[in-house]
C-alpha cells in the first residue's frame, strides 16, 4: 500500500470517538510507521455518539474526499418516542416529554412513507454546520441563538426494523447531507410526539460496508501485515 501517493480506508468509528479524533489517531499511527508525515482526512462526519463507516483518505487520495462525500449512505437508528433532547440524541439529558398513546405500529409506518423522496431538513443547532465560519454546535453550547437554513436532500427508504415502544428501529438510506438526528425530530413531530435517537450506526457509504471496516483497536496490527509502498513525491 501506498498511503503517500493515496488511500482509501475504511474505518468502524468507535463509539464517543469524534471523526477528528479518530483522523488524528490514525494519522499520527501512519506517521510513525513511515517516518513522515502523512496528510490525513476523512469523507463525511460520524457524531461522537454514532459508530459505524467513516471513509478515511490518505495522501494525495484526500483530493477524492468531495467525490466519496457524495456517494449514498445507509444507517440503523433506533429512536426513542415521547420525548426530546436539546441535541435530538443521547449527548444531553431529556429535556421534555410527549403523549404516546395514539402511536400505532400503522402509524409509524405512514408517517415513515412521507419522508420518502426529496425533502427540506433543517439541520440540528448542534451539527458541524457553518455559521459565519463558526460550527453550529460551538454557538448552541455557549447559549447562542442558532438559525439553519433547510437544506434539499433525498431520503431514498425508510424501513421499520423493529416496534417496541416507546422505541422503533429504523434502516435509512439516503443522500449526502442527511441529519439522522433531525430526520428522529421530524418522525417525532410528524406523529405529535417528539423523538430523540438513542443508536445510530452507519452501516454503508457507497460500496464502502461495515463488514469491510478496518478496526482501530487492531489497526497496529494491521499496519504491521501490510505491505508498504513509498513515494518519492
Amino acid at each position: 500500500m501506498d498511503f503517500i501517493a493515496g488511500e482509501i480506508l475504511p474505518f468502524d468509528k468507535p463509539y464517543e470517538w469524534t471523526s477528528f479524533g479518530l483522523v488524528a489517531r490514525v494519522r499520527w499511527l501512519l506517521s510513525q510507521k513511515l517516518g513522515q508525515k502523512v496528510k490525513v482526512g476523512h469523507a463525511g462526519t460520524l457524531d461522537p455518539l454514532a459508530t459505524g463507516v467513516l471513509l478515511l483518505c490518505t495522501g494525495r487520495a484526500t483530493k477524492r474526499i468531495e467525490e466519496l462525500q457524495n456517494h449514498s449512505k445507509e444507517y440503523i437508528a433506533t429512536l426513542k418516542l415521547g420525548a426530546t433532547t436539546a441535541s435530538f440524541d443521547m449527548e444531553h439529558p431529556e429535556d421534555a416529554t410527549y403523549p404516546t398513546d395514539h402511536i400505532t405500529r400503522q402509524n409509524v409506518e405512514e408517517v415513515l412513507s412521507t419522508f420518502v423522496g426529496t425533502i427540506l431538513q433543517e439541520p440540528p443547532v448542534y451539527s458541524a454546520c457553518k455559521i459565519g465560519g463558526t460550527r453550529a454546535y460551538h454557538l448552541a453550547r455557549r447559549g447562542k441563538e442558532v438559525n439553519l437554513k433547510p437544506k434539499t436532500l433525498t431520503i431514498e427508504q425508510i424501513q421499520l426494523l423493529d416496534y417496541n415502544m416507546p422505541h422503533i428501529t429504523l434502516r435509512i438510506e439516503c443522500s449526502k447531507g442527511t441529519y439522522i438526528r433531525a430526520l428522529a425530530r421530524d418522525i417525532g413531530t410528524a406523529l405529535h410526539s417528539g423523538a430523540y435517537l438513542t443508536s445510530l450506526r452507519r452501516t454503508r457509504v457507497g460500496h464502502f460496508t461495515a463488514d469491510q471496516c478496518l478496526q482501530l483497536d487492531t489497526f497496529p496490527q494491521w499496519l504491521e501485515s501490510v505491505e508498504l509502498n513509498l513515494s518519492n513525491s
